[in-house]
């Protein structure tokens, strides 16, 4: 298998490249939309054919590529079921393995950060979105966020998994690109072993982070997989602008 982790700085995302040696199919979780060029530049160099766009959730802090792909090089739309959104090729559900080529997928529905939150566990890694992150965890105070979902999703599912699983989440603010999860469960500070399910609820319900400043641009134009609003103001350009040189995670 072919794979390369992409970062788009804007948003601070990670993009996932998971290429098929065998039929040259490749898909792409959670792409950003400024960081089009970028992602297609990397598929075009490694001789790829870009099938199909997945995303985790339904984002609050970039907006999602699938839709532009799709109208660039025919990529098809996969997101989970759970949302609804009538613009997807093909629903993610967690008891149906998703396939590219030779790629087996296994999908994890992880609710807690959003209802329809979906982690994808490929061999030994596994792609955790928003659900887990590197000494952290997405907030749950939005989008049906609920923190003793999110406390379930990871301790009952993520920290089932082999320990030597490494984990590659959806965004890092520190440059670290990839953890484990012996690792997490050992030392996250919010989710780890020694956390009670009531300290954890403490921990969100005391973050005070401030509304996210996209969440209102991003969440519309995310369950249309993909639209970014014809008038930004000036300070929000830089989400929806292509960004031709990103850095390379």
């Amino acid at each position: 298998m072919i794979f390369k982790q992409l970062f788009e700085p804007v948003s601070s995302t990670y993009t996932y490249l998971l290429g098929c040696e065998q039929t040259g199919q490749a898909v792409l979780i959670d792409p950003v939309v400024s960081a089009i060029d970028r992602d297609l530049a990397v598929v075009n160099e490694l001789g790829l054919t870009l099938a199909y766009t997945l995303d985790t959730h339904i984002h609050a802090d970039h907006i999602t590529a699938a839709l532009e792909l799709k109208k660039k090089v025919g990529s098809k739309i996969a997101a989970p079921a759970f949302d609804r959104l009538p613009c997807t090729d093909h629903g993610i559900e967690e008891d149906r393995q998703f396939l590219i080529g030779s790629i087996e997928i296994q999908p994890l529905h992880t609710p807690g950060h959003t209802d329809g939150h979906f982690s994808y566990r490929l061999g030994e890694r596994v792609f955790t979105g928003d659900a887990l992150l590197i000494d952290g965890c997405g907030r749950t105070d939005f989008q049906n966020g609920d923190a003793p979902t999110l406390y379930k999703s990871v301790r009952e599912k993520l920290f089932s998994l082999p320990e030597d699983t490494l984990v590659y989440p959806g965004h890092d603010y520190q440059n670290r690109r990839v953890s484990s999860i012996a690792q997490e469960k050992s030392r996250n500070p919010r989710l780890g072993e020694q956390k009670t399910l009531e300290e954890f609820i403490e921990i969100m319900g005391k973050l005070n982070l401030p509304y996210p400043k996209f969440i209102d641009y991003a969440v519309p134009g995310n369950r249309r997989c993909g639209i970014c609003p014809s008038h930004l103001p000036e300070e929000l350009e830089k989400y929806c602008q292509q960004i031709t040189e990103s850095q390379q995670g």
